[in-house]
């Protein structure tokens, strides 16, 4: 199960965070993040992207300027998290066409609602790219309707 998942700039910024268990408390999560945004942030480019770390495993992939770092039980598969990891770079692409930082920064609800959309209570919920797109699309168009609704009355 993924216990969380986020995202950091090269800088160590957090620019994404979302955690899938309520296991840790405030303190203890932002601990491990800052631990994690260090351990990651020091390894050279050539080594493994997977790590053992207390009792988990750390996964993650650097995309562009963006590092996706995912917190997993230890007996989970390293490559199937790293395909999820690619799998919601694939839909974030898709869906800003060439996604960016700033696409994260100033849009960050879109990519949150992309997410819930792949992954719900740390599982793989949804595969197929366009399924997740229409959903996106489809919830765009409601928010549309109803701010026009709004404007109207």
């Amino acid at each position: 199960m993924i216990q969380c998942l986020f995202l950091i700039s090269r800088q160590g910024k957090i620019r994404m965070m979302k955690w899938y268990t309520n296991s840790f408390t405030t303190k203890e999560k932002q601990k491990y993040v800052k631990e994690i945004n260090s351990i990651v942030l020091t390894r050279s480019p050539k080594l493994c992207n997977f790590l053992e770390w207390n009792d988990f495993k750390i996964v993650y992939k650097r995309y562009a300027s963006l590092y996706f770092i995912c917190i997993v039980d230890k007996e989970d598969n390293e490559l199937i998290v790293l395909e999820t990891i690619h799998h919601f770079v694939e839909v974030l692409d898709k869906y800003f066409g060439n996604v960016c930082e700033l696409d994260i920064i100033f849009n960050f609800h879109k990519a949150y609602y992309i997410l819930d959309e792949i992954i719900l209570s740390g599982h793989l919920e949804e595969s197929s790219k366009k399924s997740i797109l229409k959903a996106v699309k489809t919830h765009e168009e409601l928010i549309e309707e109803n701010t026009e609704e709004q404007n109207k009355g």
